[in-house]
């Protein structure tokens, strides 16, 4: 029997990027000129880089934010990056309110 019978689907990007956009609208996010924004403060971006999908989230919500950036090239890595920027919101939301 073949090990390929248990390997996950392929990544596709372009449905990633779809899924991506879900996930961070479903967290409260406002998508806006490629960004997603909370409070009118820049949080995540997204976007199709050839065949790469790119994310990034900032260090923390500023006016001009320092990005951290990363390559997203499957489901698990997309994954990982929500849970992330979901733990980090709670964290945000924590000291802001």
């Amino acid at each position: 029997m073949s090990d390929d019978f248990f390997a996950p689907p392929p990544f596709k990007p372009d449905e990633g990027l779809q899924r991506l956009k879900r996930e961070l609208r479903a967290l409260g996010l406002t998508e806006r000129e490629g960004r997603f924004e909370r409070r009118g403060q820049a949080i995540a971006r997204v976007a199709l880089d050839g065949p790469d999908l790119r994310a990034a989230r900032v260090r923390q919500p500023a006016r001009s934010p320092q990005w951290q950036e990363r390559v997203i090239d499957d489901h698990a890595a997309l994954r990982d990056f929500v849970a992330e920027l979901k733990r980090e919101l709670a964290r945000w939301g924590d000291r802001d309110d």
